[in-house]
Formats: C-alpha cells, sequence, structure tokens
C-alpha cells in the first residue's frame, strides 16, 4: 500500500554536501528522527542560506519558528525550515541568540521571511536586524513583553476591553475574575474523609423510600 503522503528523498549524503558547502559557517549538522538539523553562526546565516538556496537548491523558506531555552546563555533558537522542490527534500536551519544580539534578516534571499521574522519578534523577542518592518503582527498595538518567552507571566500583564463609559477601547491592568484556587483531584471512589460539594445532595430526604437492591428482591 502506498504511503497516506508524499514520501521525501533520503538523507544519504546530505550532511556531507552541507558540510563541503558551507565550510565554517557550519557549527554542527545531525541527523534525528530522520530529520537533518544544520547549526550554523549567526554572523553567517545570510551567506549560509544562500548557499543553501543557491548551490544546494533548497529553494523554499517554508516557516521561522522560535525556541526559548532559558537556561543556557543564548537562549533562542531561530529555527529556519526549507524544502527543496528538486529533491523533495527538507531540512532545518538553526541560530542561536539572545535577547540583545540580532539576527541578521534573510528578507533580501525569501521576501516572506519579513512576515515571518515579525512573528519570532513579537512572540519571543528576538531582534532581526535587516528587517525593513520589525513590527508586532499578532499582538495589539502597546502589548507588552513576548507572549512566548517561557517567563512571561501567563495572565499576562494588561488587558483590552471597550469600555461603555468612555465609549472606547481601554487597556487595564489584568484583574483575574477569581483568585487562583487550589484543587484537589481526589475522587470520592480514593475514600476522600471531606464532603465534597454536591455530597449533601445524596443524603436521604426524610420519607423518601429506599430503592431496593437487585438482591434483596424476593423470588
Amino acid at each position: 500500500m502506498s504511503a497516506p503522503h508524499p514520501k521525501y528523498a533520503s538523507n544519504d549524503g546530505v550532511i556531507e554536501a552541507a558540510r563541503k558547502a558551507l565550510g565554517k559557517s557550519l557549527i554542527a549538522a545531525t541527523e534525528n528522527v530522520g530529520e537533518i538539523r544544520l547549526d550554523v553562526k549567526r554572523e553567517s546565516l545570510v551567506e549560509a542560506m544562500r548557499v543553501l538556496r543557491d548551490d544546494l537548491a533548497y529553494q523554499q523558506l517554508m516557516e521561522i519558528a522560535g525556541v526559548d531555552y532559558p537556561d543556557r546563555p543564548d537562549r533562542f533558537d531561530v529555527v529556519y525550515c526549507l524544502l527543496s522542490l528538486t529533491k523533495n527534500h527538507r531540512v532545518r536551519v538553526h541560530v542561536a541568540t539572545d535577547e540583545v544580539k540580532p539576527v541578521p534578516s534573510v528578507t533580501g534571499l525569501w521576501p516572506v521571511a519579513g512576515w515571518l521574522e515579525r512573528e519570532v519578534y513579537d512572540m519571543y523577542g528576538v531582534l532581526f536586524e535587516g528587517n525593513p518592518d520589525l513590527r508586532r503582527i499578532l499582538t495589539d498595538y502597546g502589548f507588552q513583553g513576548h507572549p512566548q518567552r517561557k517567563d512571561f507571566p501567563l495572565t499576562g500583564f494588561v488587558e483590552l476591553r471597550y469600555s461603555e463609559e468612555e465609549k472606547r477601547v481601554v487597556y487595564q491592568p489584568v484583574k483575574l475574575a477569581q483568585d487562583f484556587r487550589n484543587f484537589d483531584f481526589m475522587s470520592p471512589w480514593e475514600g476522600a474523609e471531606y464532603i465534597l460539594p454536591g455530597d449533601e445532595k445524596a443524603a436521604q430526604a426524610p420519607g423518601a423510600p429506599t430503592p431496593a437492591k437487585a438482591d434483596e428482591v424476593k423470588k
């Protein structure tokens, strides 16, 4: 039976070709779960991507993603997903950086990178040097922080709502509808030593008949 999705070309020889083409720009090349990962130097990113596009025929930039590793000095990985239409093959290019050091923009190679870099900037705060329009693209105007950082509070800082009193959109500090509660996930069948909400209804009401059990029915 044929595969339910298009089968990509083999990884044989891909790492060797990348090492030869990228030279000193390549930090590491690994294969894991059938995928090729290329770690390149941040300052050499644009030239490395040009080589991958023009010399190794990875014509399309499919996606740019961010990953946050807070315990690392260079806490962010910027991940570029490349596709070769002629080879029917994919590779991932990783670049490490932090909150301050900018990553060279690849908009000169793929104009679509402008939007993709804005997403990574908006979500993680990674700066891209050379992007002509590095603005937020997913969060609202005036949003504080970067939502996908692992040190970003889940409730955010401010909330946006329409005020009937002022007849306009206003920003206000986040106010939770109720305090955080501690939930006890012990089920009644595990022998909880307290009365769960609603258990008081299980008490037999005066005068109400008790249903007979099956083994109590006289034959």
